[in-house]
């Protein structure tokens, strides 16, 4: 579902955002011909002046035939911008205009070259996540020969759009530097030396640790025999060291027997 911010003028999928609209960039919204019966219809429900709704009036008059209500005039201009423009742009409302003006009377049938032109784009100050962009929009009556004859509406407004929103990189593609490496046995050790609160800390080796016992190196398959018969001299709580009798031939003065 795509979300908010990222559809068009008419709630589809976004093409066109802030970041696209660059002051310079002139966008053509098409031609527009007038229709009568829209446009008497328009001025009899909105703006019923006489110069805009009776023909006997207007045709007697400087006009020399019934005109356009010029707010009549600015919704064709708008509904081109919305077909040409927002349609496809990440647009959200507008904050206003700073110019609107009617330069020449628009009449049944004519045909109207409409254009946007971007004058200015800056990132919004009260709106986090839009940019504000300057607008001028002109209308161009058209003769013949398709050629311009005559500006007949100019505007300047402002209109908010949303910024393009920053897709989250793939981890192949992220840049070595950022990656985060997986915990190795090497990692894992050093977090418990550490003092990892989740992790259970190592009883610490005494001096004399060094591994399970095995059995005696001594060929048997049990204790030496001194073993067997008991606790030695020196396991005995306060016993003074084993005396150990050498043989005769150590002792002085002793004689050698053969």
């Amino acid at each position: 579902m795509t979300t908010p911010h990222t559809r068009s003028g008419t709630g589809a999928p976004a093409e066109l955002f802030f970041e696209d609209l660059v002051p310079g960039l002139t966008v053509d919204l098409g031609v527009v011909t007038v229709d009568g019966d829209e446009m008497r219809a328009f001025a009899r429900r909105f703006d019923p002046q006489w110069y805009h709704v009776d023909p006997e009036l207007a045709g007697a008059s400087r006009h020399g035939g019934l005109i356009a209500s010029g707010f009549y005039t600015v919704s064709l201009f708008m509904r081109a911008y919305v077909d040409h423009l927002l349609s496809r742009a990440a647009a959200d409302a507008s904050p206003g205009l700073e110019e609107l003006r009617w330069l020449a009377p628009v009449r049944a049938g004519d045909r109207l070259a409409v254009r946007v032109d971007v004058m200015g784009a800056r990132p919004s100050t009260a709106r986090p996540g839009l940019g504000t962009v300057s607008l001028t929009g002109t209308m161009l009556r058209l003769g013949p020969d398709n050629r311009p004859e005559q500006e007949v509406l100019r505007t300047r407004f402002r209109g908010w759009f949303a910024l393009r929103p920053v897709e989250p990189t793939p981890e192949a593609e992220r840049p070595e530097a950022e990656r985060r490496p997986e915990a190795g046995p090497i990692d894992a050790e050093r977090r418990l030396e550490a003092g990892s609160p989740d992790a259970e800390r190592r009883p610490e080796a005494g001096p004399l640790e060094t591994g399970p016992a095995g059995p005696p190196e001594t060929g048997q398959d049990g204790p030496p025999e001194a073993e067997q018969a008991g606790p030695r001299e020196t396991d005995r709580p306060n016993a003074a060291p084993a005396q150990v009798e050498r043989p005769d031939a150590d002792r002085p003065g002793a004689e050698l027997t053969h």
